[in-house]
């Protein structure tokens, strides 16, 4: 069972002032379920995506149900930079109750269609990184199929496994790709970060069937700058829309401990910060989340932390005046 519950305001919390200095002063509180929503436009919705169902049937180690919470407390207390004419809402969370997974992708498909049509930037936080599946097709519902959505996922993993035991948090892009040749909608992957000792030879022979477009973790570094800005603006001009998820497990542990799959051997933060940059100036960007952040395992809260930058830095720079 699947269902969606209302934000914890208690979460909210950090500095005081009198200027609304801090996003715990500028945040408001939204029910998804109520007939009366009003959410006004250029406004940033957080929506939460408690689940690590798909992570355990990933083989994974559990956790990142309590990512958005966690993300929250780190966020709130960030300064507030927006424009007074734009907003900010935590719209709640939506959670898996009985590990399924299929059942929380279509509930967040919906709020996710419901948040677009309000004109809301939607960004999820999970969660397993089978929150792709469930977003992506709430961006096909609203968008329709004859628009190109790009997916851009920042992750060491395709995630290109097949979900013939269930979808999972291996399998969100897998799903898609199959299901753009039935249904005949264009798919479009690009992966940044990807390493070949995180995924097996069949993952790489799946990626080039569908014409995934792959940048290695050797090259998805600072010092190669100019040659993934290149291949990603490539990337972007064939696309009408642009789909941003970071799986915080491509990170280097170094930066990001907290996942459901460390490694020492992932990204850095410096390259991200220049891709957020390239992708937010398209004016393409129609929503992002972050996937599987695990406070079980973080320290001193430094994946939180990251997530939080990193969406702090997103939304600052989105055209919300």
């Amino acid at each position: 069972m699947a269902i969606y519950t209302l934000a914890r305001t208690e979460l909210w919390q950090g500095r005081s002032s009198e200027e609304k200095l801090y996003l715990h002063e500028k945040v408001k509180f939204a029910d998804l379920e109520s007939p009366e929503l009003q959410l006004q436009e250029k406004t940033v919705a957080i929506l939460g995506y408690a689940c690590d169902a798909g992570v355990s049937r990933n083989n994974g180690r559990p956790g990142a149900v309590d990512g958005p919470d966690a993300f929250r407390k780190q966020f709130s207390k960030l300064p507030n930079h927006l424009h007074y004419n734009a907003g900010l809402v935590d719209a709640g969370n939506v959670e898996c109750k009985d590990e399924d997974v299929e059942e929380i992708q279509e509930l967040l498909a919906e709020k996710i269609v419901l948040l677009l049509r309000k004109r809301v930037f939607p960004v999820v936080i999970g969660g397993g990184h089978d929150v792709a599946y469930g977003h992506f097709k709430g961006l096909l519902g609203y968008t329709g199929k004859r628009k190109t959505i790009g997916i851009i996922n920042l992750d060491a993993h395709l995630d290109l496994r097949s979900n013939e035991q269930g979808n999972h948090s291996g399998s969100p892009f897998y799903q898609i790709g199959m299901e753009s040749k039935a249904q005949n909608f264009p798919f479009k992957y690009m992966c940044m970060g990807v390493r070949s000792d995180s995924n097996d030879r069949s993952l790489f022979k799946t990626a080039t069937s569908l014409g995934v477009e792959i940048i290695p973790r050797e090259v998805f570094a600072i010092h190669r700058r100019e040659v993934v800005i290149s291949q990603l603006q490539k990337f972007i001009t064939n696309t009408d829309y642009i789909y941003l998820t970071i799986d915080l497990d491509g990170f280097s542990s170094a930066f990001a401990p907290g996942v459901s799959a460390a490694s020492p051997v992932g990204f850095s933060h410096d390259i991200v910060m220049e891709v957020l940059k390239v992708i937010i100036s398209s004016g393409k960007l129609l929503s992002m989340d972050i996937a599987e952040l695990n406070p079980a395992y973080d320290v001193d809260q430094q994946t939180a932390k990251l997530a939080a930058t990193l969406v702090h830095r997103t939304i600052h720079s989105l055209p919300l005046r």
